[in-house]
C-alpha cells in the first residue's frame, strides 16, 4: 500500500510498512500496519525515557498513517551490555522494561510478545541500552495516508500534547492528540502527516519535502529550539483548508526548491545531495551512464488480431518452479481479468517427480489458451543462472514439442514476468518465437550495471501495440510498474536491436518524468540498452518484461501516484473470446 519511498521522486521515506492482508481469492481492503520506535541517544542518558519514548513513537507512527488509536498493539526488541554483577548495569534493563510498562499503562496498549536478548556485545564492544517497540494494527486502505507533501499552497501545522515534570507527555492529552489527528485524516483535512522523532520539526519538513521536491517557507514564529527539540508524540500535518484553527502554524508549502527560515535560506538539491550521499561510498545508489540521447520508439500496428480459437473463459496454465513466489498474485490477475487461472507445481525432488510433472504440464497444456511464467527467484538466482531449471524443463522433448503445437496450431499466448522473462530469452521464444539453442550472440539479460538488486515502482512507455497482449492501450502511454530483480539489464547487438525496431518487437522502454527513454539509472534500474524493459516475438505473441504488471489492485502505491494498469490480462483474454 506504501512503497519505502515516495513522490514523484521515490524519495520520501514512510514511517509505517503498510501491505494489504493476503486473500487467495477476491480482493480486500484490509491492510495490515507496523512501526517501530528508538532513539540510542535518549536511551543512553535514560533508559526508562528512551522505553517510555519507543512505545510513544511506534504508536504515533501508526496514528500518522491513518490508523485507530484503540486498534494497537505492541511488541519489544531488547538488547543490553554483559551485565555480570554490575547492579548498576543491571539497573538498565529494569528501567527500560518500567518505562515500557508505564508506557503500557498510561495508553492501554498491550504488548503482545517480544524477544529479550542480552547478547547486545562483542569482546570489549557495547551496543546502548536498547529496547525497540514495535506497534502493529490494521486499518482499510482509503484511511490510509502517506508521509510526502502533496499540494504547493497547502499549510503546515504542528498538534503537540502536554508534557508533565519528568519532560514525558501527559498520556490523556497524547490521546487526545491521536483522536484529532485521526479525525482530521479521516476527513480528509490532513493529506499527510509526520510524527515527530530524533530530527524534529526540521527532520520532518525535510523528508516531507523531498519527495515532490517542494520548497518550504517556515513561519516566523516557529524558533530553532522548536525547529530541532525533542517533541515526542508531536504531529506535522499538511492540511487543505486554510482557516484551520487546530495547531501551530508551522509554514506553507512554496514551489521554490528552497527551505526558508527567516532571511536565511538551503538549497533543497543541495541538502538532498547531502542527505543521499552520506551513505553512497558504502551502499550505491547511483553510478556513471552514456549520456547519449535514446530514441522513443514508435511501433503503432492497425490491425485487430484474434485467436482462430475461441473461448468464453480461457485456461491460463502456471507452472510454479523451486524459487517462483508470484504465482497466487498471477492467477489473482488473471481470475479478475476473466481468465481461469490454473497453478501447477513443478515437482523436483526426485526423478520421478519431475517425470510425473512433464507428464501432468503435458496434459495440462493441451487444455490451455495461455501459459504464464510468473516471476521469483528460480534457483535461489545462483549466479548466472536465473531460470536455469525452467529452461531446462521447457527443452525437455515431450515439453518442446508440445509448445511448438500450442504456438503453431492452438494460437496460444505465452507471458514471462521477470524471472519468467528471463526464461523465455534464454529459451528463444522472445524474441524468435520458438525455442531455439540460443550462443553468446543472442540477446540476453544479465546483472543489473550497478550490480545489486532493485525494488522500487519505474515508468514505462508503450513502443508497440502489435502483442495481444497490449492491445488496449496505445503508443505512447506512460504506466507505472514495480521492478524487483537483480539480473534484469537487457543486451542485443545493435543489429538485433535495429531488427526488433523495426518489426515492432520492443514493447515497452523505461523512461523519465517527461516520458523520455533514458539510461539515468534513477529510471532504467538495470541500465538496460535502449532503455528496453519489454520484447516480444515476431508476431506478438509471445511477450516478455521485467517490471511485474500482475502487482495491481485498488489501494496500493498510494504514495507514487500512476497508472498501473497495463490491461495485458483483460488484453489477453480478450484476444480469445
Amino acid at each position: 500500500v506504501l512503497m519505502p519511498f515516495g513522490g514523484k521522486y521515490q524519495l520520501t521515506p514512510i514511517q509505517t510498512m503498510v501491505h494489504k492482508i493476503s486473500v487467495e481469492n477476491g480482493n480486500t481492503s484490509d491492510c495490515s500496519l507496523m512501526s517501530w520506535g528508538y532513539n540510542p541517544f535518549i536511551f543512553e542518558k535514560s533508559p526508562y525515557h528512551g522505553a517510555y519514548l519507543a512505545v510513544v513513537e511506534s504508536v504515533s507512527k501508526l496514528v500518522a498513517s491513518g490508523a485507530k488509536f484503540e486498534n494497537i498493539y505492541l511488541t519489544f526488541q531488547e538488547y543490553f551490555e554483559k551485565l555480570g554483577k554490575d547492579s548498576k548495569k543491571w539497573g538498565k534493563p529494569l528501567l527500560a522494561l518500567l518505562g515500557a510498562f508505564k508506557a503500557q499503562k498510561d495508553l492501554q496498549v498491550p504488548a503482545i510478545g517480544g524477544k529479550d536478548s542480552m547478547s547486545g556485545s562483542f569482546e570489549s564492544l557495547n551496543v546502548p541500552p536498547t529496547l525497540v517497540s514495535f506497534a502493529v494494527t490494521t486499518e482499510k486502505t482509503d484511511n490510509i495516508i502517506s508521509n510526502e507533501f502533496k499540494n504547493i499552497g497547502n499549510k503546515v501545522i504542528l498538534i503537540s500534547p502536554k508534557y508533565d515534570e519528568n519532560n514525558l507527555p501527559i498520556a490523556s492529552s497524547l490521546i487526545e492528540i491521536y483522536s484529532i489527528v485521526n479525525d482530521l485524516i479521516k476527513k480528509k483535512i490532513a493529506v499527510s502527516a509526520y510524527t515527530l522523532t530524533y530530527g524534529s520539526i526540521a527532520e520532518a519538513v525535510m523528508k516531507m519535502s523531498f519527495g515532490n521536491k517542494f520548497g518550504f517557507d517556515f513561519d516566523e514564529n516557529i524558533s530553532l529550539n522548536d525547529l530541532f527539540d525533542y517533541s515526542y508524540g508531536s504531529f506535522i500535518l499538511e492540511v487543505e483548508k486554510k482557516n484551520i484553527s487546530i495547531g501551530k502554524v508551522v509554514g506553507v508549502i512554496t514551489q521554490e526548491k528552497t527551505f526558508s527560515y527567516k532571511k536565511e535560506n538551503i538549497n533543497l538539491e543541495d541538502l538532498l545531495k547531502i542527505y543521499e550521499n552520506k551513505l553512497e561510498s558504502i551502499y550505491k545508489s547511483k553510478i556513471k551512464y552514456e549520456d547519449d540521447k535514446v530514441q522513443n520508439i514508435d511501433f503503432n500496428f492497425k490491425a485487430n488480431i484474434k485467436s482462430k480459437i475461441r473461448s468464453s473463459k480461457p485456461k491460463i496454465l502456471i507452472p510454479v518452479f523451486p524459487g517462483t513466489n508470484c504465482e497466487y498474485d498471477s492467477a489473482k490477475t488473471f481470475s479478475d481479468a476473466g481468465g481461469h487461472p490454473n497453478i501447477l507445481v513443478i515437482n523436483n525432488l526426485s526423478s520421478e517427480g519431475i517425470e510425473r510433472s512433464i507428464e501432468k504440464f503435458e496434459r495440462e497444456l493441451k487444455s490451455s489458451q495461455i501459459i504464464f511464467i510468473p516471476g521469483g527467484f528460480s534457483g535461489g538466482d545462483e549466479p548466472d543462472g536465473s531460470a536455469k531449471f525452467i529452461t531446462a524443463f521447457f527443452r525437455n522433448e515431450i515439453i518442446k514439442k508440445e509448445i511448438n503445437n500450442f504456438l503453431e496450431n492452438k494460437d496460444g499466448l505465452m507471458l514471462g514476468i521477470c524471472n519468467g522473462f528471463q526464461a523465455l530469452i534464454k529459451l528463444g521464444l522472445v524474441p524468435f518465437g520458438k525455442i531455439v539453442d540460443t550462443n553468446k550472440n543472442s540477446p540476453t539479460l544479465t546483472f543489473n550495471k550497478i550490480g545489486k538488486h532493485q525494488s522500487r515502482i519505474v515508468r514505462t512507455r508503450i513502443c508497440s501495440n502489435k502483442s495481444p497482449w497490449l492491445s488496449m492501450v496505445n503508443v505512447g502511454e506512460i504506466y507505472n510498474v514495480p521492478i524487483s530483480h537483480g539480473e534484469g539489464r537487457f543486451i542485443a547487438s545493435e543489429d538485433t536491436i535495429e531488427s526488433l525496431k523495426s518489426n515492432g518487437q520492443i514493447a515497452t522502454q523505461y523512461v523519465d518524468l517527461d516520458g523520455n527513454a533514458i539510461m539515468d539509472i534513477e529510471f532504467n534500474p538495470n541500465s538496460s540498452i535502449f532503455a528496453v524493459e519489454g520484447i516480444t516475438s515476431p508476431d506478438g505473441r509471445i511477450f516478455g518484461k521485467m517490471g511485474h504488471s500482475e502487482r495491481i489492485g485498488n489501494g496500493l502505491y498510494k504514495n507514487v501516484i500512476g497508472n498501473y494498469d497495463m490491461k495485458i490480462f483483460e488484453s489477453a483474454i480478450k484476444y480469445f473470446k
